[in-house]
């Protein structure tokens, strides 16, 4: 997941798969710009693999010219633990969260990011997803960064210590997804259908039994990708969406509101539509919040794949309410 070091840097992973049987099968340029476009988990992992891709070719060329500038790179992208290196180098918070060092690193953040992105996006919406990814990753940014500095433990590290990776920001998708549908399962080899919270929890209970090893920065900062993820959804579920916050920022607008409505020849339509009244909203409401428990009844016992096409539809509408 991240990658830690003090000036070692200590790893983790999270991974993802293909996105369809015919990737790449005529342009591949094509085929990348349409899987840029289809969907936010597409994008993300699009951009790590981009970002990693990039730094490793630079690496190789510098290489052949006897010019080591790993260490610079990580140095200007993975963000440190010491507060002045941080303040000189802000923009780290952000670029720390897509920087991966080796190919055994990314393929694992990368399959993790896939896998539960899915089942997010099944009952989430992609504004949700991004709002999860950056702000979880930022968490796990401040816990490592705080941990560091308060512990005594991390005093002869925390100077030259610097993190990165995607794992604390899909530690908070993983958490997310989890808390917001437990009863979802997913089959696991020689396991078979197993509750993803119990595979959150347990990812958490091992970072947590980790904290003491070599790759330190890296569990604390999958803690607190996980400490947003859980608090994420217990905002969501008591109706506060925090994610809307990025329709208040024009490149992240979701909603489609940014754009101005084109003017027609008629400034007032009418409708026969009566109001409703409370009592009709209320009853409304109820039988809506019926049919949505009914269906996470039918989820938790025989899963998702068993709903059917308008009990999914049914379940997307509502997701994308809140």
């Amino acid at each position: 997941m991240n990658n830690f070091r003090s000036n070692n840097f200590g790893r983790t992973g999270f991974g993802g798969s293909n996105f369809g049987n015919n990737a790449f099968s005529q342009n591949p340029w094509e085929e990348i710009k349409r899987l840029f476009k289809s969907n936010m988990l597409a994008k993300l992992i699009i951009i790590n693999v981009v970002v990693w891709l990039v730094l490793r070719i630079v690496i190789v060329f510098a290489g052949l010219f006897n010019v080591e500038i790993t260490s610079d790179l990580l140095y200007w992208l993975a963000v440190p633990a010491h507060i002045n290196n941080l303040i000189t180098h802000p923009w780290t918070l952000l670029t720390y969260m897509f920087l991966h060092e080796s190919f055994w690193h990314i393929l694992f953040n990368m399959l993790w990011l896939y896998w539960f992105g899915r089942i997010f996006l099944e009952f989430l919406n992609e504004r949700q997803l991004l709002s999860t990814y950056l702000i979880g990753g930022l968490a796990g940014a401040i816990v490592y960064i705080a941990s560091y500095n308060l512990f005594p433990r991390f005093q002869d590290d925390y100077i030259k210590s610097l993190a990165l990776g995607a794992s604390a920001s899909v530690t908070a998708i993983v958490m997310a997804i989890s808390f917001y549908v437990p009863n979802y399962r997913i089959n696991l080899l020689f396991l078979g259908p197993v509750r993803i919270l119990y595979i959150a929890m347990g990812s958490i209970l091992l970072d947590v039994l980790a904290i003491d090893s070599d790759n330190s920065g890296g569990h604390l900062a999958h803690l607190g990708g996980a400490m947003w993820g859980f608090l994420y959804i217990y905002m969501l579920k008591n109706g506060h969406d925090f994610s809307t916050i990025f329709n208040k920022i024009p490149r992240f607008n979701f909603s489609g509101k940014g754009k101005k409505a084109k003017k027609t020849k008629f400034k007032n339509v009418y409708t026969n539509e009566r109001p409703k009244s409370d009592e009709d909203y209320n009853m409304e409401k109820k039988q809506n919040q019926a049919k949505i428990d009914k269906i996470l009844d039918k989820i938790s016992k025989s899963g998702y794949e068993s709903l059917t096409r308008e009990e999914k539809e049914i379940l997307f509408r509502s997701s994308n309410k809140h």
